[in-house]
């Protein structure tokens, strides 16, 4: 009885402390648990996996500061299986925030790999209007990416010697906050046959199953969750595995209160006179 009072008396402030030590303390030592890997993502894995070396895969940051959280670590963990795989990246973006986006995670992880700008890689950046430019592709790269984000022009990159419209892209991905992927598997899918992998945030990911069954994606990573499935796969253990970790624990914690906190007050109701 006494252990109950004591419990519904406690401190906030100590259940605050402790639902930050559960969190920060998976983070800090990079603990790992056990991931079962869905479908869909073992999915897109293989959609990487099975492509021969030099094989183009191009790559769409179409996400901010708010979705990174989520979306980068999807995002590193395909470069790194990328090179890994010794495959070509070009990166672009339909959204403003996505060019640096993409060159934080370019800079972090080709030099891990030795890939080398121009020759493994190119960071085309962002250009507005991207229904007009997803068709455009189709066509010719350069009517709407003469230069590279870095003002280089594209005739000037090894990487991108005979790399013109989506005949040469093997594999699109498209990791999204918005609605952009829904566009991507419109204009470049259905109309030019584009294989193509998904990447979206918790809230996304549920509205593009219908592609997956449709099988108009080859693959989709849904969330923290699912870019920890993938760094399972790829056998890097990351910021996705840890937030899942973080997670985890923290939901415990809660859950462990909630429970004290309900048999305490009905333990406590049924002592009173």
């Amino acid at each position: 009885m006494r252990f109950f009072e004591r419990i519904a008396a406690i401190d906030r402030r100590l259940i605050y402390l402790a639902l930050a030590l559960s969190v920060l303390i998976p983070l800090l030592f990079k603990m790992v648990l056990p991931t079962r890997v869905s479908e869909p993502v073992r999915a897109a894995y293989r959609s990487i996996d099975d492509l021969p070396e030099g094989s183009v895969v191009m790559i769409s940051v179409d996400y901010d500061a708010s979705s990174a959280p989520e979306l980068q670590p999807i995002y590193l963990g395909i470069l790194q299986h990328c090179f890994a795989k010794k495959l070509k990246v070009l990166v672009l973006g339909q959204w403003v925030m996505g060019t640096p986006f993409g060159e934080l995670g370019l800079g972090r992880i080709a030099p891990l790999y030795d890939a080398v700008y121009g020759v493994d890689y190119v960071n085309l950046g962002y250009r507005p209007g991207y229904r007009a430019q997803m068709v455009g592709l189709g066509r010719e790269i350069r009517d709407f990416f003469a230069v590279d984000s870095r003002g280089i022009t594209l005739d000037s990159l090894p990487m991108m010697a005979g790399v013109h419209n989506y005949n040469q892209i093997d594999l699109l991905v498209g990791l999204e906050a918005g609605q952009a992927g829904d566009e991507w598997i419109q204009f470049a899918g259905a109309r030019y046959g584009v294989d193509i992998v998904i990447g979206a945030t918790g809230v996304v990911a549920p509205d593009k199953f219908h592609y997956l069954q449709a099988r108009q994606i080859r693959g989709l990573i849904g969330g923290l969750q699912g870019a920890a499935e993938y760094e399972t796969l790829i056998g890097k253990p990351g910021a996705a595995i840890a937030g899942m970790v973080a997670q985890s624990w923290a939901h415990l914690l809660l859950l462990a209160f909630i429970v004290l906190g309900n048999v305490g007050y009905f333990v406590m109701r049924r002592a009173k006179p």
